[in-house]
Parts: structure tokens; sequence; C-alpha cells
């Protein structure tokens, strides 16, 4: 306090203990804050993801109910052809007049993986290099031998045994159970679950995390859920007749 001509005078600043102490709180609250809005972000991510899916679910079953109810024809993650451009082949294109948005096809977690450097160079998502973030269970849908368009990888599917393999709702035994298309990758399928890529596929070329606490699926009937752990996705069938894997015994050799 100062007293001069007469007024008194209080010094109104902070002193280096009092700044110090704001500064302390307001990196607490951050530090309790922050995570939290992170996680709210990634819910209406979650939330973003499973709307997607389950209109792409919707779209399926229309195409379904207007095809004598039979899947359409698979076609997965051919990068000849770059997405919705006049010849590109996707399970997202054949039922585009049932979804009538492209946006639905983009999961927001989609961060695309070290592969695509090589196999879509120039891209950084799943969506962009393929046209869709959600990965299509080949053995849930309708495969043509040699048919311009029924690809996996850029290569066309053989059936080996035959011309056709078609998908339809009678041959699913168990189609609340059976996924037929899926986040392209879930947390467990990194190098901690699986350290050589034998269980799911991702071997270390392959894998970067999407969502963090889990992924989702839509199923042959059409409903669609997010999981949030390992068992609860080993727990859901890979094929029609309700196998969880084929006979090599991985969980992800159906796709």
């Amino acid at each position: 306090m100062d007293t001069r001509r007469g007024f008194t005078l209080i010094s109104s600043a902070f002193t280096l203990i009092e700044l110090l102490v704001v500064i302390a709180i307001i990196a607490l609250l951050a530090a309790i804050l922050f995570p939290v809005f992170a996680q709210a972000r990634e819910k209406a991510r979650e939330t973003t993801c499973i709307s997607n899916l389950r209109q792409i679910g919707m779209g399926v079953r229309m195409y379904v109910q207007d095809y004598e109810e039979t899947f359409p024809i698979f076609h997965a993650y051919n990068s000849a052809i770059p997405p919705w451009t006049p010849g590109h082949k996707g399970v997202e294109v054949e039922i585009d007049p049932y979804t009538k948005s492209k946006m639905i096809f983009r999961c927001p977690d989609d961060l695309g993986g070290p592969s695509l450097k090589t196999d879509a160079p120039n891209t950084d998502n799943y969506n962009d290099a393929y046209g869709s973030s959600y990965r299509f269970q080949s053995s849930c849908f309708t495969i043509v031998d040699g048919l311009d368009g029924s690809y996996q990888n850029n290569a066309p599917v053989s059936t080996a045994d035959t011309n056709v393999i078609a998908a339809t709702d009678a041959s699913f035994v168990y189609p609340s159970e059976t996924r037929i298309m899926r986040d392209e990758i879930f947390p467990f399928f990194d190098g901690k679950h699986d350290p050589d890529g034998s269980k799911y596929g991702y071997w270390p070329g392959y894998y970067t995390q999407w969502h963090p606490n889990g992924g989702g699926l839509v199923f042959a009937d059409g409903h669609a859920k997010f999981i949030t752990s390992e068992l609860a996705f080993q727990k859901t069938r890979a094929t029609p007749s309700g196998k969880d894997y084929i006979d090599d015994g991985c969980w992800w050799g159906c796709d």
C-alpha cells in the first residue's frame, strides 16, 4: 500500500505465487477436460459410423428384395479404376440407387493404412482409395467366376468348382448373427493381439488403428451394431452356413 498526496494506493498486480497457482489450476482443468472432450468426439464418430452402417444395411435389404432375395455381386477393394468413376465396380455402387449417398460409405475414423502407399498412392483412407471404408464379406455375397468386376484386390475372384455362387436369403442359417460387412480395422487386429497376422490377416504393413474402442458390423438381416470387444466379434458368424471360420482356421479368411 502506498500513500501519496492524501490518496491510498493498493497494488492490484498478481504476485508470482498467485500466478503460478492460476497456471497450475488451468493445467489441471485442461488435463481433466481434454480427455473428456476427446471421448465425446470419438463417441460422435462412433454414432456416425453406426448410422452409416444401418443405412447401408437397409440398402442391401432393399436390393435383395428387388432381386429375388439374391445378394449383390461381390466386389471388394478394386483400385484399378478410381471410386465412383465410370467402370468402377463395388457393392457400394450396386446399392447406391437405394442408399443415394456416397458419404455413408466413409467411416469418420477411416485413417487408411500403410498398404495404401503402394496399392492406391495419393490416398490416405480406404474410402478414397476403394470407395468404401467398410469391408464386404465375400462369402456372404454372390460371386461370379471371371465376371469383370467380381474382384478382390484388383484380381478376379475364382469360384473354381462352379461359375456362380449365389448368396440368397435362404442361404443364411443365422441371418441375425452373420456379419456381411464390417469396419475394415478393429483395435484388436493389432500386433499385440495378433503378432504374426495369422489370426486376422493384418500384418504390420496393413494395420492402423481406427476406432479405439471397437468397430461396426452389418448383419444379413440388415441390422447393424457397434461392438467393443474381441469376444463379441468372434461370436459373430462369417459364412451363410453359420461357420465362424473357413477351413484354414483364420477368422479373417472369409472376408
